[in-house]
């Protein structure tokens, strides 16, 4: 069996190894692959991994030796997996790898905007606090997490990870899901609408996944509900956020300040309206990339390449 892995830089820059995936197949690594290359290096392939690669139907319809395709993520909608589905072939993803990590990176982006710890150890480190008159000094209003409001929009794995960190700050607990499941057990927490949540929460994270419904769910209308101290938190899916309605809404003092690990085109246009924006943190999309989360997730690829191997396919998506 031949695979090829379409895009293996981002999953392993050189701190893991594929030696796993090679014991069971024959495997050939593309570091990257641009839309253009997909078929030509995909030829005579019985199984692709991909990440962020898109495979197309029309792609799909070129690769008659295809049998499998694997997407290193969670989320799945750069494969059309109806055509694969047609073709009977099975879809994989990997449903939890980046649990803990995600929801950790969420804080280390939250605290940062209540902090800006950054910007405080630059000034210092440029001789600020030598100069200073005083003992002390900061350089924007400091905030404090307990006592506030966390509304969690998508409370799956990863929303019910942070509603847990959130908890030990002794926050309260807004959670907005389609579909609600069981209730975690937290000191203050409550199901609420998304509008709801919007209009009361200091702080919005966002833990939902990307499909046509939630595509661009903040906006201009929604921004204008939340509170103008409040912070909007983004490590989930970029597209679910209108970049030039938050943009403007930052810019207008319509909220307090946003933090994104993710935006709706990677990497960004360099006139990408949030890159300017005021009191807007953006960082490269790497909330799910420690080494653990990569390693769980390399785990997990190799684990669903084998099952279907032996005829027991796991993860699959598109059943």
């Amino acid at each position: 069996m031949n695979l090829v892995v379409l895009d293996g830089y981002a999953l392993n820059p050189g701190d893991l190894s594929w030696q796993p995936l090679e014991k069971i197949v024959n495997v050939k690594v593309y570091d990257r692959t641009s839309s253009d290359l997909v078929v030509e290096r995909s030829q005579g392939a019985d199984l692709i991994l991909t990440n962020k690669t898109p495979l197309t139907a029309e792609s799909i319809a070129q690769l008659p030796s295809l049998r499998y395709v694997g997407v290193m993520a969670t989320g799945y909608n750069i494969v059309d997996v109806q055509a694969a589905k047609e073709r009977k072939i099975p879809v994989t993803n990997i449903p939890t790898y980046g649990t803990a990590s995600v929801a950790q990176f969420a804080f280390a982006l939250l605290l940062e905007l209540c902090h800006n710890v950054r910007v405080h150890s630059d000034a210092v480190r440029s001789g600020a606090w030598s100069r200073s008159a005083d003992w002390c000094f900061w350089l924007s209003p400091l905030k404090e997490l307990a006592g506030k409001v966390m509304g969690i929009v998508g409370f799956g794995r990863i929303g019910r990870q942070v509603a847990k960190i959130a908890d030990a700050f002794g926050m309260d607990i807004l959670a907005f899901d389609s579909f609600q499941g069981e209730p975690p057990t937290l000191n203050h927490f409550s199901w609420v609408s998304l509008e709801e949540l919007l209009q009361k929460a200091d702080v919005v994270t966002l833990h939902c996944p990307l499909f046509p419904d939630t595509e661009g769910m903040i906006n201009t209308e929604r921004l204008r509900l939340m509170k103008p101290t409040a912070f909007l938190i983004n490590s989930s899916r970029g597209p679910l956020v209108r970049d030039q309605d938050l943009a403007n809404a930052l810019n207008a003092g319509v909220i307090a300040g946003a933090a994104l690990d993710v935006l709706s085109i990677e990497p960004p246009r360099a006139n990408n309206p949030l890159l300017s924006a005021k009191n807007c943190l953006i960082t490269p999309h790497i909330a799910w990339a420690t080494l653990e989360a990569r390693s769980r997730l390399m785990d997990v690829a190799v684990s669903n390449v084998d099952a279907f191997l032996q005829g027991k396919s796991q993860n699959v998506v598109n059943p």
